[in-house]
């Protein structure tokens, strides 16, 4: 009689590699940003530049150039002197506005989350508490 494991069900294992792939398209410290930049509309990049302001321009250029390769974002170039290119989310893209939309919820009703101290101690309510945050006895 052959053993059964406890491995992931047939449908688990199509949908594993698909959010890991997305995970992998979408990872990155500016890429989220970036999109979320675009989601008001076309973009120029120094508009983007400004929006986003600790992200070097070597590094947006390369986070921008990815999220274009992976058909998120659609790369215009106007031949005019200077050269002006915008920047626009491709219909994929606009596909994750309900995710932005949903991140933001999450973010507004959890406010800030930081990890606890390690210091830090349990209070009446069984919530840790760090040293600057101990309650008065």
């Amino acid at each position: 009689m052959k053993k059964q494991t406890n491995g992931p069900r047939p449908s688990e294992c199509t949908a594993a590699p698909q959010l890991q792939r997305a995970l992998r398209v979408l990872s990155g410290k500016w890429k989220g940003e970036i999109l979320w930049q675009l989601v008001g509309g076309k973009r120029r990049f120094g508009e983007l530049r400004r929006a986003i302001p600790d992200v070097t321009q070597h590094m947006l250029t390369t986070q921008l150039r990815d999220l274009e390769n992976e058909g998120l974002v659609k790369r215009t170039v106007f031949p005019e002197v200077p050269p002006r290119v915008e920047y626009e989310m491709t219909p994929a893209a606009r596909d994750l506005k309900p995710v932005f939309d949903e991140l933001s919820r999450w973010a507004n009703a959890h406010g800030r989350l930081e990890p606890a101290s390690p210091d830090a101690d349990d209070n009446a309510d069984g919530r840790r508490v760090g040293s600057s945050e101990r309650p008065t006895q």
